[in-house]
């Protein structure tokens, strides 16, 4: 598929996503010379489908762009927020949130999301250095028992503070939520995929090992210290707004990469569009399903992503 073709795509699922949904909203009112209509149908449509577009689009390049990243600096195809703990870790910064600091508004959420999803990606990118493993499958299995234990101790930390139905919340991605005034956070991935391009070629190098990144003039900790923290801030902005989605940033890096490589500056731009296709085609699966109610977007994209994975694994020992 070509990039024009992939661009179309996009487009028409963009649009499909804006006439989808719960309530039946008349376009021609939009149009219609009666005020209270036309207002109506204006109110649904940037107080409700846009932003909700948005927050599709930009956690879809977010997460991609975050799976690009952290298989550069772990060397591994099989490696993703939801395959390193991650998505587990910024779960229980949020819980801690909650009782440390209830009063924090969502930004303050967000800053303890982010300190416990960059403290987990260097233990765990520390711990995968440390063993060096020989077969590739082992480490995604060894981030899956990390994010395991993290899992099993933000439930521990909840139902010790009466909070388990809280943490619920966080557990499975859902933008049903998503109106105009509480989903603006999520712009911060804007940024990040910016710099994340900006430093293209300093992570397609790092994918290289260490010892070639250092004989090319890689400044090697300081350029995986940054990625960990653009991975950091977007799965923390993530979560915190619309919660954990897995296999979303495994299974678009992959297939891209099986076409285009891996030169990031070239293929950067296509596995996020790729990932925003992909969210935007699962959310709409999801709205339709049980119409007029909605499957959470965690489960589609999930459900996708992991058969994507297993896939990917099956082919990785053929």
């Amino acid at each position: 598929m070509t990039r024009a073709r992939l661009f179309f795509v996009f487009f028409l699922l963009c649009c499909a996503s804006l006439l989808v949904g719960a309530r039946q909203m008349e376009w021609a009112q939009l149009l219609s010379s009666s005020d209270a209509p036309s207002a109506d149908a204006w109110l649904t449509l940037t107080a409700s489908r846009l932003p909700r577009l948005a927050a599709l689009v930009l956690t879809g390049v977010g997460l991609s762009v975050c799976g690009v990243i952290l298989q550069h600096i772990v060397r591994n195809k099989f490696v993703e927020p939801a395959t390193s703990g991650g998505l587990d870790a910024a779960k229980l910064g949020i819980l801690v949130a909650l009782t440390v600091a209830p009063a924090a508004g969502t930004a303050g959420k967000m800053a303890f999301a982010l300190a416990f999803c960059f403290a987990a990606s260097l233990v765990y990118v520390a711990l995968i250095r440390r063993i060096r493993f020989k077969n590739t499958i082992l480490v995604p299995v060894i981030g899956l028992v990390y994010g395991g234990v993290l899992s099993a101790v933000a439930e521990f930390y909840a139902y010790r503070n009466n909070i388990l139905q809280s943490m619920q919340g966080w557990l499975l991605g859902d933008f049903s939520k998503i109106v105009q005034g509480n989903y603006e956070i999520i712009y911060l991935i804007l940024p990040i995929v910016a710099l994340t391009y900006l430093y293209a070629q300093r992570f397609t190098v790092l994918g290289m090992g260490e010892g070639m990144a250092t004989s090319l003039g890689l400044n090697y900790g300081s350029t995986v210290a940054l990625g960990l923290m653009l991975v950091a801030v977007t799965v923390a902005a993530t979560v915190i707004t619309v919660g954990a989605i897995p296999f979303v940033g495994l299974a678009i890096p992959n297939l891209v990469a099986l076409r285009y490589g891996d030169k990031l500056d070239r293929t950067l731009p296509i596995v996020a569009l790729g990932g925003a296709s992909l969210l935007l085609a699962c959310d709409i699966a999801g709205r339709l399903l049980i119409y007029p109610f909605e499957v959470p977007i965690g489960l589609t994209a999930g459900g996708v992503g992991g058969v994507l994975f297993l896939m990917l694994i099956i082919r990785g020992r053929r």
